[in-house]
This record gives structure tokens, C-alpha cells and sequence, in this order.
């Protein structure tokens, strides 16, 4: 996936809700548009950005694996 980010977040080794909490944080910081990488091996990340996602109106623009974790991208939509 070639996703131009604006703010990459590790959350590899935090279990839920780390990493969503985490990342709610991390988008207030970004500006409409903006895209945050999170990178996480905890498995209820799956469905959980996802789902965080449609809650809060920002748009998820998928997810790859990578070693030993993964990559998810999500653009932020709402203020």
C-alpha cells in the first residue's frame, strides 16, 4: 500500500484499549485530511479501528501486514 502519512503511531506490544485511546489522541492532533499510521500486533485492532472509524466519521483506509505486525491508515475526516 503507497499511503502518504502524516504521523505514524507505534502500538506494538499495547493490548486493548491502548491502542485505540492512543490513537483517538493522536488524530486531534492532525489536521482534516492528514493520514495516521498505527502499527499494532494486538488482535482486536482488526476490528476494532475499523469500527472506531465508522463511530467517529474519519475514513479507514485499510491495513497491511508487516513483520511481525500491522500497518493500519486512517485519514482524518471530522474536527
Amino acid at each position: 500500500m503507497d499511503i502518504q502519512v502524516d504521523m505514524v503511531q507505534d502500538s506494538i506490544g499495547q493490548l486493548c484499549p491502548m491502542p485505540i485511546a492512543l490513537m483517538a489522541k493522536n488524530m486531534k492532533k492532525l489536521k482534516v485530511g492528514q493520514v495516521l499510521e498505527i502499527r499494532a500486533d494486538d488482535e482486536g485492532a482488526h476490528a476494532d479501528i475499523p469500527a472506531w472509524c465508522e463511530q467517529t466519521g474519519n475514513e479507514f483506509l485499510g491495513e497491511e501486514p508487516a513483520e511481525g505486525y500491522y500497518r493500519y491508515f486512517v485519514r482524518k475526516k471530522v474536527e
